[in-house]
């Protein structure tokens, strides 16, 4: 199988609208052809523009320099890149981040309101919180580095700490994350060793709040 051909099957393979970074192509050419990570770097590149330049897959669109993806027609017109999946690759896979904000709450049923701002709390995110303008979405630091063991604890204890600042209107916003924490299998010790450590105290007494509504239906 040439460069170009292995190239275009992996592009056949990918989800419309699905990011397709080329780098990873050039690490898959890399293992499977044994040749080292420049060698199908440059190999990757030019397999792609002759894709594109001789029109061999019609629906392949480039987002930018190094990022692709497949297009298909529907009533509005092409479709484009997923942003959520740009967003998801960049700031959320291998527990790098999650969700949080006042969209978070509104996820969770504690406001009927949607806000505006896209938040994400995000290892990659150094000292601030900072707009990406291409993406549409802001980024913040975690309260501690974001990992697979805490990172729904860290997102539980940031809606509990949002409560003051959100527009809440649900009835009863503590037996609902109540009943959250149940549904993740969330374990109370754990979330007041971080809500101890990391947040304020009011953070620590809604967490209180919260498990004696444990057994509360909603």
């Amino acid at each position: 199988m040439t460069y170009i051909e292995y190239v275009r099957n992996y592009l056949e393979h990918r989800d419309y609208g699905a990011p397709i970074y080329t780098d990873e192509i050039a690490e898959d050419m890399a293992a499977d052809y044994g040749i080292d990570k420049k060698k199908a770097t440059a190999a990757t590149a030019v397999a792609v523009k002759r894709i594109i330049d001789k029109s061999i897959l019609p629906d392949l669109r480039c987002y930018r320099k190094g990022i692709y993806y497949r297009t298909v027609a529907t009533p509005f017109g092409e479709m484009g890149i997923s942003r959520e999946k740009l967003i998801a690759n960049k700031y959320l896979l291998n527990d790098n981040g999650y969700e949080t904000g006042l969209r978070l709450l509104y996820h969770m049923g504690l406001t009927t309101q949607m806000p505006s701002e896209h938040l994400i709390a995000t290892n990659s995110a150094k000292d601030c919180v900072r707009y990406d303008s291409k993406l549409d979405v802001s980024i913040c630091p975690p309260k501690v580095p974001v990992n697979a063991e805490n990172k729904l604890y860290l997102q539980m204890l940031d809606a509990i700490e949002l409560l003051d600042k959100a527009p809440v209107d649900a009835q009863n916003p503590f037996a609902i994350l109540a009943d959250h924490i149940r549904q993740n299998g969330l374990q109370y010790e754990i979330l007041l060793y971080y809500a101890d450590r990391y947040y304020n105290r009011k953070t620590v007494i809604r967490l209180a709040h919260t498990a004696s509504q444990r057994e509360v239906g909603i």
